[in-house]
């Protein structure tokens, strides 16, 4: 492999390393097999459900409570566990980046390049439905992808933008606890695992990159309440982009200071190691289970408070109850009362405002700081929680809502052992079952079914099925 590497990133490494066997191993990480890494779903599992029933061979990452290398010919991406959110595939070194943001419950936390949405949906497991998620992604393409795996996780309180981040920060000025910025890069860190990175590389990328990522900092840390936290993250080894972009940004932001402590002891038992600036880690292929990462703790002087949200959710039902769309919102709730819980009904009502865009229906979050303004002027791919669609005389309920239920959350399910056939999107045979069905896997939800007659119409998504 590399023979293959450009001949000035060798040369810029080589000075990196003054120590000519440290070099050595760096470059002979290249000729090894990469690790594999899948990170549990805090939504789903327990740690103890989780390694009881996972039927792969695993083994703890050391710097994530969450994450486990995998044997990939085993493929945990072609099981069905995946599809219902059991677990989020993730390259092993990239799980650090939230371990070190440390997101609480009902916190704001912004993810500011979030695509395909690895940090995003662990941090969702961090805060438990509580408080809120805002994922942004700059590229279209790769914000539906986002949505999407968002999605698959089950994850409630988040909205996801397609915005720039300067157009993010006039609209969020102030307005989070904790940012992680998982900054578009050059990609060193990924030539063993991306071919594809190896041949984008100049000297010229470089510098782009570390422009753009000076202009993304800058934003975000608009963003940011006194107080807070914001992570800055790549995966790449160039100085320009990761230590010398802190410096500067330290120079001119005063109001900022390193979080010291980082690495911790343990992390550096795992082979993690400091970076030139106190309060920055670096991840090296030599060194660590993993691909090439670093990453830096700010914190922002003043005082962090999270504040506590009550009742929105049903005063904002009242509401649209009485609004223009009573028809549709009786069919919503005709729908809740034959399908979901007591319980589960609370807890939708308590995530926040029900709002009506033509004829599908969204909670958004409660405690989403621009809730009064619905986001207005921004480009909107998860405006929050996609609860289903108005039909002609009927509320059909979204794969969306599906992904987020749990059994007990409903009145009626179906658990299938062939669950391939389910993806496939082939009718399930079913017995006494009559109207919509959550249709599950190992007791976790794999997305509707809608019965009748002996038989279940199985509504998961087109665009999703698998052959």
């Amino acid at each position: 492999m590399t023979c293959n590497l450009p001949s000035a990133f060798l040369e810029r490494m080589q000075e990196y390393f003054q120590d000519k066997t440290e070099y050595q191993a760096f470059l002979d990480s290249y000729g090894k097999e990469r690790s594999y890494g899948l990170r549990r779903n805090p939504l789903k599992y327990t740690k103890e459900e989780f390694e009881a029933e996972m039927p792969f061979a695993l083994k703890n990452v050391p710097w994530c409570q969450e994450g486990y290398f995998y044997d990939p010919s085993e493929k945990p991406g072609k099981s069905p566990y995946h599809e219902n959110g059991s677990y989020y595939i993730q390259e092993p070194s990239a799980m650090v980046v939230v371990e070190i943001l440390d997101p609480q419950p009902g916190e704001y936390v912004c993810d500011l390049c979030a695509a395909p949405g690895g940090k995003s949906s662990q941090i969702a497991g961090r805060l438990q439905g509580k408080g809120l998620l805002v994922s942004n992604e700059y590229v279209s393409q790769r914000a539906q992808i986002l949505a999407q795996n968002l999605e698959r996780m089950g994850v409630k309180n988040c909205v996801v933008l397609n915005e720039d981040t300067a157009k993010l920060r006039d609209a969020f000025a102030g307005s989070f606890h904790r940012i992680v910025i998982d900054a578009p890069c050059s990609g060193e860190g990924m030539f063993r695992k991306d071919e594809m990175a190896v041949q984008e590389w100049s000297p010229e990328n470089v510098q782009m990159c570390a422009k753009r990522q000076k202009d993304i900092m800058e934003n975000g840390a608009q963003m940011l309440r006194p107080g807070g936290v914001l992570v800055y993250s790549t995966c790449t080894f160039s100085k320009d982009e990761n230590e010398e972009l802190i410096k500067a940004f330290l120079e001119k932001h005063p109001e900022f200071r390193m979080d010291e402590q980082i690495p911790t002891e343990a992390q550096q038992k795992a082979g993690i190691v400091a970076g030139s600036v106190k309060g920055t880690m670096r991840m090296w292929p030599h060194k660590v289970d993993g691909e090439g990462h670093f990453i830096a703790k700010l914190i922002k002087e003043g005082v962090f408070c999270v504040e506590t949200v009550s009742d929105v959710g049903k005063g904002n039902k009242k509401k649209q109850k009485a609004s223009e769309q009573k028809e549709k919102q009786a069919l919503f709730e005709q729908f809740m009362k034959e399908c979901l819980k007591e319980k589960a009904q609370v807890e939708l009502q308590e995530l926040g405002s029900f709002v009506w865009r033509g004829d599908l229906l969204y909670i958004l979050p409660a405690t989403f700081p621009m809730a009064n303004q619905e986001l207005t002027g921004l480009k909107v791919v998860r405006p929050g929680l996609l609860l289903g669609e108005a039909k002609k005389n009927r509320f059909e309920p979204s794969h969306t809502l599906a992904m987020c239920l749990r059994k007990e959350d409903v009145c009626q399910t179906l658990e299938i052992e062939n669950a391939e056939a389910y993806l496939r999107g082939e009718v399930v045979p079913c017995d006494s079952q009559k109207g919509w069905t959550l249709v599950l896997y190992k007791g976790r939800p794999l997305g509707w079914g809608k019965a009748s007659g002996g038989v279940m119409k199985n509504h998961y998504p087109k665009g999703l099925r698998k052959g």
